[in-house]
């Protein structure tokens, strides 16, 4: 990847610069009205149409919300199509006792935004929607359609809402750029997931007299302890960027007639990492294989999700999450590190995110290309110390504003 710029296009950095600056107190006030709107999973309605009303003011040419809900934004014409993506959904709170500010408040203090979502990631919406205003302002979206989508649900079921998109041919991008917290840096892929069900079956008796019933607890007992040793197992197998593969029992249930009976079934809960060349087929066969799961007759089934929109559209879903890693050399991962670098003034940090994004529908499902640069750091996300830097949002917004003339320079 070249650095060297023309001193056309240091001016033009520059003026990207400015107009990023001009706009932080309108970002930082979009950002704030977001973060005062409850908008956990399903229930995203007003905050959806907050954004649309920001993209109709700031003058996009084009601004609709599809059957489940996500909002989508469009600047410029063309041939090519760049899509720059941000969810709108929040977690919950938690415990409010655990806050020491209000977490709907977006308080602005010290240069930085508080709240619930500002890291994940409403600041990302924020900036992007705002770049995308620069851009067009600018001249910058020759022969380029660009769209920011503010999308639903992926707090609850990662990539659903892109899994709509391009299945229902609402959008087909040529390459899509996640604003999920990267600290500034370009991200560039992340481990998969998916959500294991094992369950065993007993057979229920008096609990008077337990020799008379199979307690399915007990079956299951052995299991625990091989679930925990098969996450030993995979950190031996580390992927030299994405990391190692890992496995968590995060819920154990069961099922009796009464609490004077013995348990009838017992189902855990397994969340597990999938690191590069696993998949969904090796990590049941994984479990399935298992001494404890083959003597305890266990069943193992992956889970799926089928939970309505705030629009009442049920879109279902199997809960496997790819992962995805896109090379280092692709033109999208240096549009992005050039426009970063413009912006910076120094190389970004070329990385990848701990946790998942919607890239597992865009990357890993579809094979669109896929890249990672938002304001933010991801250790604050779901945390009660959410948050996001003023100084990041200006950054992200110039360089969501020239990633597009970078992605058409670098995929010729």
């Amino acid at each position: 990847m070249s650095t060297a710029r023309t001193e056309g296009e240091e001016a033009r950095a520059a003026h990207v610069r400015h107009c990023a600056a001009r706009d932080t107190a309108a970002m930082v006030r979009f950002l704030r009205d977001m973060i005062a709107i409850p908008s956990e999973s399903t229930e995203e309605r007003a905050v959806v149409e907050r954004a649309a009303a920001e993209m109709r003011a700031l003058g996009f040419d084009e601004v609709k919300v599809d059957g489940l809900g996500n909002v989508l934004g469009r600047v410029g014409e063309g041939p090519r199509v760049i899509a720059i993506d941000g969810h709108l959904d929040t977690v919950g709170v938690g415990d409010p006792g655990t806050w020491t500010r209000d977490p709907h408040r977006g308080e602005e203090r010290d240069g930085i935004v508080f709240g619930r979502g500002a890291s994940d990631q409403e600041a990302g919406v924020a900036a992007a929607v705002y770049g995308a205003r620069i851009a067009r302002e600018l001249g910058l979206l020759e022969g380029v359609q660009l769209w920011v989508t503010g999308t639903v649900m992926e707090e609850d079921c990662d990539g659903l809402c892109w899994q709509y998109l391009l299945r229902e041919q609402v959008l087909t991008p040529d390459v899509v750029v996640i604003t999920e917290p990267t600290n500034l840096g370009v991200y560039r892929g992340h481990r998969g997931r998916m959500e294991i069900e094992v369950r065993t079956q007993g057979r229920s008796a008096h609990g008077s007299a337990p020799e008379r019933g199979v307690n399915a607890v007990y079956k299951m007992a052995p299991v625990l302890g091989a679930i925990e040793q098969l996450d030993v197992d995979l950190a031996r197998h580390a992927d030299p960027f994405l990391g190692r593969g890992s496995v968590t029992i995060s819920e154990i249930r069961s099922t009796s007639p009464s609490l004077c009976a013995v348990a009838d079934s017992a189902t855990i809960h397994i969340d597990r990492r999938l690191t590069a060349g696993e998949t969904l087929e090796s990590a049941v066969a994984q479990i399935e294989g298992l001494p404890a799961v083959r003597a305890a007759g266990a069943t193992v089934r992956v889970l799926d999700y089928a939970r309505a929109a705030y629009t009442g559209l049920v879109y279902p879903t199997q809960k496997y999450y790819p992962t995805w890693v896109l090379p280092e050399g692709h033109p999208a991962v240096a549009a992005a590190a050039r426009a970063a670098q413009q912006v910076l003034g120094t190389p970004p940090v070329i990385g990848k995110w701990g946790f998942s994004t919607n890239g597992i529908a865009t990357a890993g499902l579809f094979s669109v290309p896929t890249v990672g640069f938002g304001p933010g750091n991801e250790i604050h996300a779901h945390t009660p110390d959410d948050q996001c830097p003023i100084a990041h949002l200006t950054a992200a917004a110039a360089v969501y504003a020239l990633f597009p003339g970078e992605f058409r320079r670098e995929a010729k």
